[in-house]
């Protein structure tokens, strides 16, 4: 039994995670027009290796769009209307990037979400992400929607304790991920960068993460 039902258009399907959507290649016709937003957010506020509460600099670059952008400070992570490194607003986020987040969320069952804060995240070799949950949002009935471009990932999903044993399956270029409900505040991350290359993105994976933070 695969870990995850693979849904194509207008399916939803159960999975061996209860609460766990895998989309395969939901983004890939929109590549393009994904893409060239990408570089236009982060031409207004550029990425960032983001410093822990602890004092250490993130291995992934980090940006947002939205009406708020997640970031973290000296007592720990929030979100916030304003990029501290530019002090303006976040750049708004792309209509690409919406529709896109809304079709997936439908499409796991969430009809009602409208995200309003898309952390961009820029993995390149050997970066990764700790195991660790979402949980700065205010609402957790709604779910997170996580988009893959470029390099494969190793992504991991946890149970609700660090300790948890985590089960891991490749993210490729254009799937997306849904998970809420029962699978809300599992720990997940993703494991270190393999060296590659891809056509659109060269060394490097850049995942988009939609939440309604506010």
């Amino acid at each position: 039994m695969d870990l995850f039902g693979h849904i194509e258009p207008a399916v939803t399907n159960a999975t061996a995670l209860d609460g766990v959507r895998l989309l395969k290649a939901l983004a890939l016709p929109q590549e393009a027009a994904l893409l060239a937003d990408v570089e236009r957010v982060l031409a207004a506020a550029p990425l960032r290796h983001m410093v822990t509460p602890g004092g250490f600099a993130m291995s992934v670059a980090m940006s947002n769009c939205g009406e708020l952008g997640w970031v973290t400070e000296r007592h720990g992570y929030r979100y916030d209307g304003w990029d501290p490194l530019t002090q303006q607003a976040w750049p708004l986020m792309p209509a690409s990037f919406a529709v896109l987040s809304q079709q997936a969320a439908t499409l796991a069952g969430y009809p009602d979400f409208v995200a309003d804060a898309c952390l961009i995240n820029r993995y390149q070799v050997g970066a990764r992400m700790g195991l660790h949950q979402d949980k700065n949002e205010r609402d957790f009935s709604q779910p997170i929607v996580s988009v893959s471009l470029g390099l494969t990932a190793t992504f991991q999903f946890g149970g609700f304790k660090r300790s948890d044993k985590a089960l891991s399956f490749p993210l490729y270029h254009g799937d997306v991920v849904v998970w809420g409900g029962a699978a809300r505040l599992r720990y997940h991350g993703v494991l270190p960068l393999k060296a590659g290359m891809h056509p659109a993105l060269g060394e490097s994976r850049i995942n988009l993460t939609f939440r309604k933070a506010g």
